[in-house]
Order: structure tokens, then sequence, then C-alpha cells
């Protein structure tokens, strides 16, 4: 006789019929609760992609390869967990998913088993199967007596919701109880003298106590029907709990948005004429796949552990927002009101939570489409709405009238206007143009690509605001106005190729010019520079190993997952804790730059903490706003002399002194 064991062992058809009917009711009742919410989902924007004009729901062939892909990357390899800090609980939730799906995986292929004409479970497999499932169930069990002791006496800013509570005492009652199920059957039933119940090596080892069970079915029968309700409550919860992301999750990474990180949706006049609103006023607003997402949030806070006004004690908790809005959602009340709307100005739009989520939600558009319906309303004041006045009337967002041709006077700079041919067009920002420091930078990039003999042209006078302020505080059709009147000029020159210093230009010209015809490859300076180093047009700067520490900018690190190129231009650079996409913000994006904070609840502060923690007092940046921010911190946080660098200012100084040498 091959290795196996009888499958309903001891059940009669009656039992099996009246099992058939528990299940059957259990999961179509699960179903019924998730289809009450797919509806809220569908009453969203569609979705699907658009080919020839018309909106399609099913996907191409490539559609469903980037599905199947995500799903991989993101659930099946937890890509976002595993790259969490073991802090968050990451090594506790990776147990549990891997043990979970484990079970799941044996649990199908028994089915397939049961209810196929093909019968293959028996033999090597059947020995294979129970010794590899019985030891992979117990990352399960392991995982969860972990979270329920790390719930208990942990003071980490976790839920301790006593729901969440009782779920995981029911997890760990399924799993547990499976084992004793197996158990109580190897000790009752005959089978088990055959010799292969061995391989079952944790039911076996359990079932030596229960040997006294032998031969009494009744008892098996009891084990397994507790067993069979454990887990009908389970499927009966998973749709009302935060459960419901074990199976939503897997939708919401297949669908979520192929858009990069740093791109925000752009509103079409035609959407306003006929909805005769701009951005979100109810949640049916959002797209399918953005309410979708919301249903997905499995609570675990990553996102707010990240956050950084959060971490400065600002009111901003991103999770808060996923549930509030979850609620605007299922009640069809209006989106701000259900918010926090001072929560909602706290946000830099820095993505960290976005980076962080392991379900993908984009919390910075949940955030820009509900500013977008609060500036159109008339609701913005004070500082961020003299910042949108200002770029409308002077096309820069420091609001001068300036000339910014100025601080190329006596440097020879060739203008777009009056050179014939060039490859570069450098975009100098109005940061770069404006800000005393951020000239220093703008000077030391226009030197160094002469140095290196990079054909290049500015715009001057003709340059305007990308319009990034502006978008990401809600004034959609400024930022438009902006980027068709900068992309005008990308025509009139002739511009394919942009090499900016700023991350926030840097960003819009490459991932949102698109949307407006530009056909145009964007550099971050670091990034041209690199080229040049490695091509032994520019030396690296070599300072003393250890003295300079790296801060990257939200824009360049994370947005735009560039952290190399800047590493590559000053040797022996040092990181802070949190750094490339882990970077922490300086506090000035979206549209924070302008607006009022109280001293103790600068983000900045706290980034020049860790980066001072280092030990270095050359603080290496790439971005203007982040020089700005830290810079007012740095006289607060300490009264050491803090040198703070652009990569171009410390490439500039060595390459100045090995002409001289």
């Amino acid at each position: 006789m091959r290795a196996t064991r009888e499958e309903y062992w001891q059940f009669s058809l009656p039992e099996k019929l009246l099992f058939y009917a528990c299940a059957l009711a259990s999961v179509g009742y699960m179903c019924w609760q998730i289809w009450a919410r797919v509806q809220l989902w569908m009453s969203g924007r569609p979705t699907g992609e658009v080919r020839q004009g018309k909106q399609y729901w099913m996907p191409t062939r490539a559609g469903l390869e980037r599905w199947f892909g995500k799903v991989w990357t993101y659930i099946l390899l937890q890509k976002k967990v595993r790259s969490s800090r073991p802090k968050t609980g990451a090594p506790i939730h990776l147990m549990m998913f891997y043990g979970f799906l484990a079970l799941f995986v044996a649990t199908t292929l028994l089915g397939i088993n049961t209810y196929s004409p093909i019968k293959f479970h028996q033999g090597t497999y059947y020995l294979a199967y129970e010794v590899i499932f019985d030891t992979l169930g117990l990352l399960l069990l392991f995982g969860l007596i972990w979270a329920i002791v790390r719930r208990g006496s942990t003071k980490e800013p976790i839920s301790k919701d006593s729901v969440d509570m009782q779920v995981l005492w029911l997890l760990l009652l399924i799993t547990v109880n499976g084992y004793l199920l197996e158990a109580a059957r190897i000790a009752i039933n005959p089978q088990s003298q055959k010799g292969w119940d061995s391989v079952s090596w944790v039911g076996f080892a359990l079932a030596q106590p229960l040997a006294a069970l032998k031969g009494n079915v009744l008892a098996y029968k009891a084990l397994w029907w507790f067993h069979a309700l454990c887990v009908f409550v389970f499927f009966v919860l998973i749709p009302r709990l935060k459960l419901r992301h074990i199976v939503l999750a897997i939708f919401s990474a297949a669908g979520s948005p192929d858009t990069p990180m740093g791109k925000l949706r752009t509103i079409p006049m035609e959407e306003v004429e006929q909805t005769e609103q701009i951005g979100v006023k109810y949640a049916r607003d959002y797209s399918r796949w953005h309410l979708m997402s919301l249903d997905a949030c499995m609570e675990c806070g990553r996102c707010t552990e990240v956050c950084p006004a959060n971490a400065v004690g600002k009111i901003l908790n991103p999770k808060q927002i996923v549930q509030d809005l979850r609620g605007a959602m299922a009640s069809g009340a209006e989106v701000v009101p259900s918010l926090d709307p001072e929560a909602l100005w706290q946000c830099t739009t820095c993505n960290a939570c976005v980076e962080a989520c392991p379900v993908l939600i984009r919390h910075v558009d949940i955030i820009v489409d509900a500013r977008r319906n609060i500036v159109s309303e008339g609701g913005l004041s004070g500082s961020a709405a003299l910042v949108l006045r200002q770029t409308a009337s002077t096309g820069n967002a420091w609001g001068t009238n300036g000339n910014r041709e100025e601080w190329m006077q006596g440097l020879d700079i060739p203008l777009a206007r009056t050179t014939s041919e060039f490859e570069y067009l450098f975009w100098v920002g109005c940061a770069g143009a404006t800000d005393a420091g951020a000239i220093k930078t703008t000077k030391a990039v226009a030197d160094l690509l002469k140095t290196a003999g990079v054909s290049f042209a500015c715009l001057g006078n003709e340059e305007a605001c990308t319009g990034d302020p502006a978008r990401r505080l809600g004034e959609e059709f400024l930022f438009q106005e902006k980027a068709m009147e900068n992309v005008s000029a990308f025509e009139r020159y002739g511009v394919k190729k942009i090499v900016t210093a700023c991350p926030h230009c840097f960003n819009s010209l490459k991932n949102e010019y698109g949307d407006f015809d530009a056909k145009i490859e964007v550099f971050h300076h670091t990034q041209l520079l690199q080229t040049l180093v490695s091509k032994g047009k520019l030396l690296a700067a070599k300072p003393e190993r250890g003295s300079v520490v790296m801060h990257d900018p939200c824009y360049l690190g994370r947005v735009n997952d560039e952290s190399e190129a800047p590493r590559a231009l000053v040797e022996g650079m040092v990181n802070p804790e949190f750094h490339s996409q882990k970077t922490r913000c300086c506090g000035a994006g979206g549209g924070r730059m302008w607006m009022e904070e109280a001293l103790t609840e600068r983000p900045s502060n706290a980034r020049v903490e860790q980066l001072l923690a280092t030990g270095a007092k050359t603080v290496a940046l790439g971005c203007p706003f982040c020089k700005i921010m830290l810079d007012a911190s740095v006289k607060q946080v300490t009264e050491e002399e803090i040198n703070l660098v652009d990569l171009a200012e410390m490439l500039q100084q060595a390459n100045s002194k090995a002409s001289v040498t």
C-alpha cells in the first residue's frame, strides 16, 4: 500500500453534505460582503486602460504581465515588508504571511486531489507534502504567538485594538487546532501503524500524549467540526476587519498605477466642464483603484511612522486619512469635512508614506486631490495663497520681479535666444535664480559644465516656474498654465535635453510635462556630473573620509530613485540612519516652503539631528529647498559650525584646486 491518508475519514455522506452547506454559506456571505464594497469602488472614476479612445476594463497582454509582475514583487516576495525596519514588526508579518500562504497552498492542493479525477496525494509526493507543510505551518504558529506577545507588551505606537487581538487569537486557535486535529488522526486512525505518519513530524510528536484517544472517533470528529467552525467564522470576518487585506492586497498591488511616484494626475478641462468641480469633493471622485486601495489598508501604521509631519508632533496621520476616507466612501459624506483640513495642509508630499505602504496606497494623490477641491472653492488663505498669487503674477514662486539673468553677470553664460545650437538647456529654477545660497549652486553647475566642455544654454528671463508648488498646493490650472508656457519655450528653441539642480523642477519636467507634449530628456545635475566624472572630464571631490554626510532630497532619492549619482561625486561620504529611498524630509515640499510653521514643529530640525548624529560637520546636498530648510534648523539644533554645501559646489572646489596644481 502506497503512503497516503483517507480524506473525510469516518465521515458519512450526510456529514459531508452538512460541511459543504456550511462552507458554502460562510464563503457566500463573505463574497456578499465583498460585493457590497465592490459596488462602492465601482462608483469611482474608471481605471481600465484607454485604447483608441475607449475605456477597457480588461487589460492587454502587456497589462496582465505587469499585474502578475506586481503580485510577484509586492505580494509573493513582500518587497515593501522586507525593506521595512524590524522595529515595524516586519519579521512577524513575514512569518505569518509565508506560514499562511503555505497552509493555503497545502489546502488548495488537497482540494484539487479530492475533487478532481486525478489522485496524486500519495507515495513520495504525499511524504514530501506532509513534511514540508507540517514544517512551514510553524511559521504561522510562531508568528502569531510573537504578534500576540508584542501587542501585549510593546510600548511602540501600534494598534492595540481588542478586536485585532481577538482575531490573532482566532488565527492561533485555528493553527493550533489544525495540528491537534492532525495529531488526533494519527493517534486514532489505524493507518498510523503503517509507519509513514512520522513524516508529519509536528502532528506525530503531539500524537504521543493523545495515545489514549485511540479508536475514539467521536473525539476526532469533535475536533474536526470545531476546526471547521473556526474556519467558517474566519471567512465571515474577513471583509469586516483588517483581515480583508489578505485578499484585497493582491488586487491593490496588481492594479496599482504604473505612473511614477512623483506624477500627479492631470485634470482635463473637459472633466471640469462635465463635473463642474475641480479635485475631489466626494469619495466617488477618486478612481476605482484608489477606493479599492482604501479597503486593502492593513492598518500597519508604516505610513504614519515615516511621516515627517507626524514625527514632529503635527496632527497629520496618513493612516487616519485612509481610515477617515474609507468612512466617507461608505457614508457618502463629503471628503474634506470627513478629514482634518489642517492635516491636509501639513503634508509635504514627500511620498515617504507611499514608499512604505505594503499595499501601495497613494496617500499623496488622495491628499492633493482634496487640496485641489479646497483651492477651487476659495478655501486657501495665508502664505500658501500668497505663493499662488506670486507665481501667477511674476512667474516666480518667491514673487520677485527681479531679473532671472542677474546671476549671470560677468560669467559669459549662453542664452537660448542668442545661441544657435546647444545640447543641454540648463534649467535654473526659481530658487536657483533668486535665493543667495541656491545661486552659489547655480554658478557652480554652470562653471562645471563649461569646464567639462558641455554645450548648454539658459532661458534666462524666458524661464518661468515649473508650477510644482502650485500643483502640489492644489492649484492645478496654474500649474498647467506654467507647464504650457515652458513647453512652448522648449519647442521654440528645439530643446531635447534639460539639466537642473532642483529635484522638484527635475520631477515635474521629467514625470509631468509629458502630459503637455514635452519631448525632453531630463537630468538632475548630479546625474550629468556623474557622467562627466566617469568620462574623466571632471574630478570627484575627495574630502577627509567621514567628514561629509549625504542628505538625499525626497524628490531625488525616493520619488525618482536616484541615490547613486550624488555619491559618485564625493568620495568617502557617510550615510545617516535614513538615506536613499528611506531618506527623511526637510519639510519644504508640497508648498510647505512658503507656509508658516512653529519652530518646534519643523521636520528639518529632526533631519538635522539625524545628519549630525554621524559626527560629520559638512552636509552634502542636492536640492535648494533642502539647503534653505536645513540651514534654518542647524542654527536651532546646534551651536557648532556646520557647513551646508551642494554637491556641485564641492565638485567645483575640487576641480578648481586641480586646475591650480
